[in-house]
């Protein structure tokens, strides 16, 4: 099955040699993204509200690359420095996504690139 390379410029380029999403068949795998703001390069910043909206922002745009929508992603992983942040993650998702809502997992990690507090990848599949 061809691999198909997805792009957005409206997100985040690659920080390393990977691709910011890759379509097989019907399912699009989202590289992880960091609330890097696009236009500067840069970590926004503000607290975890802000850089939890960044990051869905940059997948939205990838999604959109790919002629996806949040409503059809069917995984999403979400990748923590501090569990304490962990309701105000779930308050952001809230705002992209509607019931019935994807599969997902939360996973607290010591440190993530850039010093960014949040990294969110997903998975979506296309009917």
């Amino acid at each position: 099955m061809p691999r198909q390379i997805i792009a957005s410029p409206n997100a985040p380029k690659a920080i390393g040699p990977y691709s910011q999403a890759v379509r097989c068949g019907n399912t699009v795998y989202f590289s992880g993204q960091t609330p890097i703001d696009p236009a500067t390069g840069a970590l926004v910043p503000g607290d975890i509200t802000a850089q939890a909206r960044r990051v869905f922002e940059n997948l939205k745009a990838v999604a959109g690359a790919a002629g996806a929508s949040f409503a059809q992603v069917a995984r999403v992983g979400i990748y923590l420095t501090d569990l304490a942040n962990f309701a105000a993650v779930n308050a952001v998702m809230k705002e992209y996504f509607a019931e019935p809502y994807p599969a997902r997992s939360t996973i607290g990690v010591a440190s993530l690139p850039l010093n960014a507090q949040v990294e969110i990848d997903m998975i979506a599949v296309f009917d």
